[in-house]
């Protein structure tokens, strides 16, 4: 397992962490428990949730495996929740107002058993609070003791930008991460939200990096999902639906990987988190794993490094064709200093 620097700060994590959207929904305590125990066997420190994951029965079963495992274990645990969506029908039970993140980081401070969360990470913009009272909510948390650092998560790139540029002239606790949505199949945030973070100096930890399951392979061109996987359950399901995203440009992108896979005698899923990892400005990317033996897979990508020649195969089966100038490659021959 390799650890990088969490953006700016001087907390280390590592390079691949436990997302538990599944936990209490598709993985129940005792699988959970599993993968979390497989997870820090394997190096892992990282792990992230949200109050939002199954109605906040996520935060409750990391609370109770915190509980049950010895402190040397725990203690190198870097934990990461979010706040931001509605948790009952409450009209100020939503949002980035300081009203609703104070009782939502202390209703998840409660439900995971500890006395501070390590990242708390705004889930999401929120159009009608002033973005500098949600900074100011932030700075306070940190200043409380209850959080040692905050993030966002979805934002797109002005949003971020500004954000950055409230908190440095409001005096107040820098963000240090973006978790936005990034894989082969989703690389859209490059043309404005990468460059957006790397400038304000963020780790990005990239959700979704096996594009809800289609980079594993799992699913065809000729077959609609059935059985036990996610689409296999509902092929409608969410922006992963098999409709939706089974076009041209992803069939060309499965046939890359699965390609790249057998010539390095390794599963798709390794390639496809290989190329998300070593992307610019990645600190950790964030597996999500409906079983202990998926997620035993997504782990073998640990320590592998794609060569430039499997990534530029990848890069071009994915490449979006960006829209015209000031994208494409006008705007990047535009933006071009390079010195001869």
């Amino acid at each position: 397992m390799e650890y990088r620097l969490l953006g700016r700060s001087g907390c280390a994590v590592s390079a691949h962490c436990m997302g538990t959207m599944t936990f209490g929904n598709e993985s129940d305590e005792k699988v959970s428990h599993a993968q979390l125990d497989l997870f820090v066997e394997q190096g892992g420190t990282f792990v992230d949730t949200a109050d939002v994951y199954s109605k906040g029965e996520s935060e409750r079963i990391i609370g109770h495996w915190f509980a049950s495992r010895p402190a040397e274990v725990t203690e190198r645990i870097v934990l990461a929740t979010k706040g931001r969506f509605a948790m009952a029908g409450d009209p100020n039970g939503l949002g980035l107002s300081t009203r609703h993140l104070t009782r939502a980081l202390d209703a998840s401070l409660t439900r995971l058993g500890v006395d501070a969360i390590d990242l708390y990470q705004a889930h999401a913009w929120d159009p009608l609070t002033p973005i500098d009272e949600t900074l100011r909510a932030m700075d306070s948390f940190v200043r409380a003791g209850k959080i040692r650092y905050y993030g966002f998560s979805n934002f797109t790139g002005w949003q971020l930008t500004k954000a950055v540029a409230r908190a440095r002239e409001l005096g107040l606790a820098a963000p240090v991460s973006l978790q936005p949505q990034y894989s082969l199949l989703v690389r859209e945030i490059e043309w404005e939200i990468v460059p957006a973070a790397q400038d304000a100096g963020l780790g990005m930890l990239p959700w979704s990096p096996l594009g809800g399951g289609w980079l594993t392979g799992k699913y065809t061109r000729d077959q609609r999902p059935s059985g036990d996987t996610r689409l296999g359950d509902n092929p409608r399901r969410g922006m992963e639906a098999y409709d939706r995203r089974g076009t041209d440009r992803t069939w060309a992108v499965v046939d890359a990987v699965q390609r790249v896979a057998e010539g390095r005698g390794v599963s798709m899923a390794e390639v496809a988190l290989s190329w998300v990892i070593d992307r610019p400005g990645v600190t950790s990317t964030i597996l999500g794993a409906r079983t202990v033996d998926q997620l035993a897979t997504n782990l073998s990508a640990a320590g592998l490094h794609l060569t430039d020649a499997e990534t530029a195969v990848l890069d071009e089966a994915s490449d979006l064709h960006a829209p015209d100038y000031p994208y494409g490659e006008l705007g990047v021959d535009q933006r071009d200093r390079a010195l001869s």
